[in-house]
């Protein structure tokens, strides 16, 4: 989840003042907003559609159906034709889009970049090198976002399904792993996986196995509901002090579980909330597919997004590249209190754009820049987003005149000729961690996902995440820290010369996944009945992941398709604010006094 430097997101500005005038009108330095005497609905901030509610609870993690309604799309038409504005074109924006055209609303989207996809971005250098935000894993439980590819038409072509193996590289090449193939299938699979690891000695093994044997897990296979309640309790306290409270070992948290916990959330075990791991190790226990990995055939740009662009284009989205938002604009109460979003602000010119619904599908630094300080002062909700932290990482590639990770053989390591596209390649074709190298996870795109990363006559392209620790050197350092480290974990690379290499650094990426911060996390749905939050940051119950974000994008989509329609649904409100604010074609702008904007 990495990327080059790029330029901090979107402008906010926080100072509020109310005109003399029956209207209340929120201005900010040089700009002025709409008003009208609307008022929010009781409860804006909870869900009506119960497809949305589908989304979250215990029920959720198990329900494959989820991805046919991911597949299929809403499966209605609203009667009320919205114009909707969605900030942010990341995963969660684009998957809210297209459930948005197909139920037959206006939409228009807005990215700050130049290229979509959020924080699994890519895009091309100037000598046509595909260049990566990060690393991006498809696990077999993304049930939702697997339903979006089946929709798009990319799910049987752009993905490839590795063994069911989750390997671990040591220094000096020694490997260890989790092997989940089996006959037999979970809880099975996972016990006997962990059961023969050579990644933990026989004393570790012992206090592991004690450790898991008092999980939640247990509990989970024969009463789910029971388990996934205990986990949600422990998110107030970390991973590694709920594994030794019970007989957990150091040695397994150093060898094992801290490279699954850097490769989760960037944060070591006495960092990362229990909670946030129990809920991935309840998935692999109760679902076999759920371990299972998958990456793309190439780069997320031409694998992922452009045929969901294609999708949202063929239905009439226009999607704004380098057009960032620059302010919310909303109605207030005679209190000033924030009850109606009537549009937003875009592009170096701060053209007002307005709409029936908003949707900000944002990452956690862009929502905080964006939101008003009114809306933070008079609800909660937004408040506590500013509790949420993120981690600074970097991903590294790097690319060789051989195969890194062959280390069986000298002379297949050294062989780049011929084509050697399609997964041809020398090495370890399958996602690695190690607990030996600052990089959390790895792998050789030019074996794992050939498609637009293999070069004939090149070897491999190892892309690597770098956590916190690293984030503030050079360039150049980390580069030749990859490499050094590199060639600990693969000796008979040191043969090897790089030829190419990239950083791309991401200063705010994932929220941090410490203990008790998921009470912070908000809802889609706001107290603002118009206004919607999207993004992995949002609360669904999968973390900050791919599928995270593609459940926020299906549940706003949802709400807004629920809300749309009726004497008291999004248009009404908005035919209902046009007339309370008395518009005659005049833009509200026009109306207020000269020294209110100065």
């Amino acid at each position: 989840m990495v990327r080059l430097s790029i330029a901090a997101l979107l402008l906010s500005t926080t100072a509020a003042f109310h005109l003399p005038s029956t209207r209340h009108t929120v201005v900010r330095p040089l700009t002025s907003s709409l008003a009208s005497t609307t008022t929010t609905t009781a409860n804006a901030d909870e869900f009506t559609s119960e497809s949305a509610k589908r989304q979250i609870g215990n029920d959720s993690f198990l329900n494959q159906d989820l991805m046919a309604r991911a597949q299929n799309g809403p499966g209605v038409k609203n009667q009320e034709r919205l114009k909707i504005g969605i900030v942010g074109a990341g995963l969660a924006g684009m998957v809210a889009a297209m459930d948005l055209a197909d139920a037959g609303h206006d939409v228009e989207m807005f990215e700050l970049r130049p290229f979509v996809g959020g924080k699994v971005s890519s895009w091309k250098d100037k000598d046509g090198n595909h260049i990566e935000m990060g690393l991006h894993v498809f696990f077999g439980c993304y049930y939702n976002l697997f339903g979006i590819m089946k929709r798009t038409g990319s799910f049987d072509t752009e993905l490839r399904m590795k063994e069911h193996v989750h390997t671990f590289v040591n220094d000096g090449g020694s490997l260890g792993s989790l092997d989940f193939r089996f006959p037999i299938g979970a809880p099975v699979s996972g016990l006997q996986a962990f059961a023969k690891t050579e990644q933990l000695g026989l004393e570790d093994k012992f206090h592991n196995a004690l450790r898991l044997g008092t999980s939640p897990i247990v509990r989970a296979l024969f009463d789910f509901d029971g388990g996934m309640d205990m986990v949600r309790e422990l998110d107030d306290i970390s991973f590694t002090e709920w594994f030794t409270q019970l007989g957990g070992s150091r040695g397994s948290l150093d060898r094992m579980w801290d490279p699954i916990a850097y490769a989760l959330g960037f944060v070591d075990c006495d960092h990362i909330s229990a909670r946030c791991m129990l809920t991935i190790f309840m998935l692999f226990a109760i679902r076999t597919e759920a371990s299972v990995l998958r990456m793309l055939e190439g780069s997320p740009q031409t694998c992922l997004h452009d045929p969901i662009i294609k999708y949202l284009e063929d239905r009439g989205v226009k999607i704004n590249t380098s057009t960032g938002c620059r302010e919310i604009v909303y109605d207030t109460d005679e209190s000033g209190k924030p009850t109606r979003v009537t549009g937003i602000k875009v592009g170096p010119k701060e053209e007002l754009k307005e709409y029936d619904a908003v949707v900000c599908a944002l990452d956690v630094p862009g929502i905080k820049k964006v939101l008003p300080q009114a809306f933070r002062d008079h609800y909660p909700m937004f408040d506590n987003i500013y509790n949420l932290d993120t981690v600074p990482i970097a991903t590294v590639q790097v690319r060789f005149d051989g195969w890194v990770t062959e280390m069986n053989d000298d002379a297949r390591m050294m062989d780049v000729s011929g084509d050697q596209s399609d997964g041809r390649g020398g090495g370890i074709d399958n996602l690695l961690y190690s607990a030996d190298a600052e990089f959390s996870c790895f792998a050789d795109l030019a074996v794992t996902s050939p498609g637009e990363y293999y070069k004939e006559g090149e070897g491999s392209l190892i892309q690597a995440v770098f956590d916190e620790r690293a984030f503030d050197r050079s360039n150049d350092q980390i580069v030749q820290d990859c490499i050094d480290q590199l060639h600990a974990l693969f000796p008979s690379s040191r043969k090897l010369k790089c030829t190419w290499s990239s950083v791309v650094k991401l200063g705010q990426s994932l929220y941090r996944e410490k203990p008790g911060q998921d009470k912070f996390r908000p809802k889609q749905a706001t107290p603002i009945s118009n206004f919607f939050l999207a993004g992995s940051y949002t609360y669904q119950d999968y973390l900050d992941s791919m599928e995270g974000a593609t459940r926020s994008g299906l549940m706003v989509a949802d709400e807004i398709i629920a809300r749309a329609d009726g004497d008291k649904g999004l248009k009404a409100q908005s035919k209902a604010a046009a007339v309370a604010s008395g518009a005659t074609g005049e833009t509200e702008e026009a109306k207020v006094p000269f020294f209110a904007t100065a």
